[in-house]
């Protein structure tokens, strides 16, 4: 199996993950002032337990950490729960969203 390769393609607003040359899932995204909504995450079923999913979130977060110049918004329950496990992204999400993941933590 090849590495998953993730790109964002800005035209659609979402970052898509490719396994050996195939779109194997996305995650939305809406830009606002100041921010970045993470809304929807989807992985095609054949691609299911490769770990898209996790490596889209991945890096996306760090593609925005670079930027560094978006609070992040994870209205998609993957992105939240993702981030709930993992505080070490708690540094780019907006302070109201990331009340609520201290709290679920």
């Amino acid at each position: 199996m090849s590495d998953i390769q993730v790109t964002d393609n800005t035209e659609l607003e979402r970052y898509e993950a490719h396994l050996d040359g195939q779109l194997a899932g996305f995650a939305q995204y809406e830009l606002r002032p100041g921010s970045i909504v993470f809304f929807h995450t989807e992985v095609d079923a054949a691609f299911e337990g490769h770990g898209i999913g996790s490596t889209l979130i991945k890096v996306s977060l760090a593609d925005v950490r670079a930027k560094g110049e978006r609070n992040v918004i994870p209205t998609c329950p993957f992105y939240r729960g993702y981030i709930t496990k993992h505080p070490e992204y708690d540094d780019l999400v907006e302070p109201h969203y990331l009340k609520q993941i201290e709290a679920d933590r």
